[in-house]
């Protein structure tokens, strides 16, 4: 019997019994929600270890549902919807859904997509008693990424603007610095699955981040574009445990 709940949001609920039988009958513990009201109440009163998210609401908007919960919370997020469009993967992507799965799905996929997303959860390094993981802080082109914080603290000393995507997307380059990651090495990294080889998801999602690191967006010197393969993170890293971390502007 699995200790993890896990919150379905979906106005249909027929829908929602399907995904809760078949959720229960893996041993999962399920709380349900229709709305932004119940979403919200629902994660304040459990613990919630993975939302469903349907995107086609009739009253709320999916992905405000989404934002909302990502102003609080780094719960995982599975998005669940009809809409195929690249633009709306972007979107997902950038609010922060660790995974979307695009209606009609199979419950077993779902239901696979479920324990993929989980286990990524659980495989992250985390901090413990003993102190906090050696990469919790990089430094790299005189900033500062806070992994544990999801924060990037720009040249100026302030907060950049990242969604949870766009940090996700620089938490892999920074982990994999110096090599290079073919665009689908990357979707799979950051936890997107449903996309297709020739779409350009990653690329307008690397386009984005240069734009919030890059001293010059046209003339990229941190994310190379690697021509055959995909995108390499080319600066040089530190971590905070180098006596002199790179502040450099």
């Amino acid at each position: 019997m699995s200790d993890k709940t896990i919150l379905i949001v979906d106005d249909d609920p027929k829908v929602r019994k399907t995904l809760r039988m078949t959720l229960q009958t893996d041993g999962y513990i399920v709380v349900e929600a229709d709305d932004t009201a119940s979403t919200l109440a629902a994660i304040s009163a459990h613990k919630i270890d993975l939302v469903t998210l349907d995107l086609q609401l009739q009253v709320d908007d999916g992905f405000d549902i989404a934002r909302q919960i990502r102003s609080f919370s780094q719960v995982p997020i599975i998005m669940l919807t009809g809409k195929g469009d690249v633009i709306d993967r972007v979107v997902g992507l950038e609010l922060g859904a660790d995974d979307y799965i695009i209606k009609p799905f199979h419950l077993r996929e779902v239901l696979a997509r479920v324990k993929s997303v989980l286990r990524r959860g659980r495989d992250a390094p985390s901090t413990d008693q003993q102190g906090a993981p050696p990469t919790e802080m990089l430094w790299f082109d005189g900033m500062q990424a806070r992994l544990e914080q999801y924060e990037l603290i720009g040249r100026d000393g302030n907060l950049v603007d990242l969604t949870s995507g766009d940090f996700k997307l620089l938490r892999v380059f920074l982990e994999h610095r110096k090599r290079a990651l073919s665009r689908e090495t990357l979707m799979d990294l950051i936890g997107g699955n449903n996309w297709a080889p020739l779409d350009r998801t990653i690329d307008n999602q690397v386009a984005r981040l240069r734009k919030k690191i890059e001293r010059d967006p046209a003339l990229p010197r941190l994310i190379k574009t690697v021509r055959g393969i995909g995108y390499a993170f080319a600066g040089d890293v530190q971590t905070h445990s180098d006596k002199k971390p790179n502040t450099s502007t």
